[in-house]
């Protein structure tokens, strides 16, 4: 259509540019979401996160900015987490619209977090960027970050959790947030990165960098001395836990990957062909007796130490000849065939003696358990090829010499709380194993390692990492990498370690950082709130 005069109708300026923010959440939430990918990033992470403030000071109030808020999360976990999509319809036998859909679902709710902080946030940001007065609006400045993480606490607690993807984890390029985490974990790293976002989005708005120069330079100056100092060992262990007090020095380790991928249909000779490999990869990984050899998640499906016997022989067997002892993972059965099904790790060791053994105690909701089952047929369906496992209550060590291990099987290792309950009660070196052979060579795998890496900097404890297909690992106990298989590699990683018996801060009060940005998060807006009602 044309207007009077024949010239062409363009459009309203004030309509593009209320359409403007809707367009820009989105691709926010993807730039957000690189610098969850393959490899650690360094600056990038100090600014992605500085267009959702930025969106939120276009917002037209709470309901615009819960919208755009949910749009740029939905589309951070759209990017980060597409991995879901073809690994249900690969190994669930979903049809692939239907994967995609239950992708976008999961996407939409993990979204909602985000749009819980835009709309909560808003009062935050518009008082700390549009206040003149820096004294009167630090506490709703620094109520933003607090919120972030209070909610991010939330999303890895309600419905069993999903603390995928952290926001301190966008810092592990950053020289000294990986030890800076000893004292505040992940979420305490995560807030100063909320914070310096928040802040690089605040000179945004205010055309000046004055306002934000105090928490750049406190970052710029934090940083550095976490890094000399942080993951120094900590007081003094307790004299009464023997297994702490006389640490062996450099006791040798070697990670099994096997590169056994998971089968769609069972193949036997497959089997077969992966079950020699994983015991010839062992055998050579074994050439010292004494050394820990430690296998992945699922490296000898589809058999069961305690239901095969020649499976349980073989493994005998090795662990006999060679004199290492063994760290591998199996279905339990208690109770004969009607009984529950534990995700069990065992250590078998040379002596002959009994198995320790570690049952999982945090299971994969739609992977190892369907929760609501019988309730809704429609789950049922949908979760057919999910296991029927049962969580352990029970916490249990395995002992390895002077050292004690603290397992994480897969899952478990993304949740800071559990790792630090392994640690306090007595854990000198932690070791998560995992499959991650579901998600290919994606993003996933990596996403997974850089949790494992997170664990052992608050811990201060040395993290060993087996996956069936990779990212293995050895990790330092400050969170760096000695030595790594990337995905789709085959061999051994041997390596020495030394068990540590300290308490990192973190490791002691893990609930601690969430706790106190959920109260600042609560005080900064009821301040706002109350102010509000005052003004006349």
């Amino acid at each position: 259509m044309r207007a009077a005069g024949g010239a062409a109708r363009r459009p309203r300026p004030g309509r593009l540019a209320r359409a403007a923010p809707w367009l820009l959440a989105p691709a926010a939430g993807a730039l957000w979401a690189a610098c969850f990918g393959r490899e650690p990033l360094g600056l990038a992470p100090w600014l992605a996160l500085a267009p959702l403030f930025l969106l939120l000071a276009a917002a037209r109030g709470r309901r615009a900015a819960f919208g755009l808020a949910w749009l740029h999360g939905t589309a951070f976990w759209l990017v980060s987490i597409p991995w879901i999509a073809p690994t249900l319809e690969t190994f669930g036998g979903l049809a692939p619209w239907l994967s995609v859909l239950l992708l976008v679902a999961l996407a939409l709710y993990l979204g909602l977090f985000t749009g819980l902080f835009g709309a909560l946030g808003l009062p935050l940001w518009q008082s700390g960027w549009q206040s003149t007065g820096i004294g009167g609006s630090w506490l709703a400045f620094l109520g933003l970050p607090g919120l972030w993480i209070a909610l991010e606490w939330l999303r890895g607690w309600l419905f069993s959790g999903f603390p995928w993807n952290l926001a301190g984890y966008a810092w592990t390029g950053v020289p000294g947030a990986l030890p800076l985490a000893a004292w505040v974990g992940a979420w305490g790293v995560g807030f100063l990165a909320v914070a310096v976002n928040a802040a690089v989005a605040l000179a945004v708005a205010r055309r000046s960098l004055r306002p934000a120069a105090p928490v750049l330079l406190g970052a710029l100056l934090l940083l550095p001395v976490a890094g000399r100092y942080a993951a120094a060992p900590g007081p003094e262990p307790d004299p009464d836990l023997d297994r702490r007090r006389a640490l062996p020095a450099g006791a040798p380790v070697r990670i099994v990957q096997p590169a056994i991928y998971n089968q769609v249909v069972y193949d036997p000779a497959a089997t077969r062909e992966g079950y020699e490999r994983l015991f010839r990869l062992s055998e050579e990984a074994c050439d010292r007796p004494g050394a820990l050899v430690v296998w992945p998640e699922s490296a000898a499906w589809p058999f069961e130490l305690g239901r095969d016997p020649a499976f349980a022989r073989d493994v005998e067997d090795l662990v006999r000849r060679t004199g290492c002892p063994l760290l591998l993972n199996s279905t339990r059965r208690a109770g004969g065939e009607d009984g529950r099904y534990y995700n069990s790790a065992y250590l078998v060791a040379p002596s002959g003696a009994k198995p320790a053994r570690y049952d999982k105690r945090h299971l994969v909701p739609f992977g190892e358990y369907v929760p609501l089952a019988g309730v809704f047929s429609f789950i049922d369906s949908l979760a057919r090829s999910a296991g029927d496992y049962t969580a352990a209550e029970e916490l249990r060590l395995l002992p390895w010499g002077r050292n004690d291990l603290g397992a994480a099987i897969c899952f478990e290792v993304t949740f800071p709380g559990e790792v630090a309950d392994l640690v306090r009660a007595g854990a000198t070196v932690l070791v998560t194993i995992t499959n991650d052979a579901w998600y290919g060579d994606t993003w996933a795998p990596w996403q997974h390692f850089r949790a494992a890496q997170w664990r052992a900097a608050e811990t201060r404890r040395p993290m060993l990492r087996a996956a069936i297909t990779g990212v293995s690992g050895v990790i330092e106990a400050d969170g760096s990498v000695r030595q790594l298989l990337g995905v789709g590699e085959e061999g051994v990683l041997r390596a020495r370690i030394d068990g540590r018996g300290d308490l990192s801060p973190f490791a002691r009060a893990p609930w601690a950082p969430p706790a106190a940005s959920a109260l600042l998060a609560v005080a900064a807006l009821v301040t706002i709130v109350r102010a509000r009602r005052s003004t006349p």
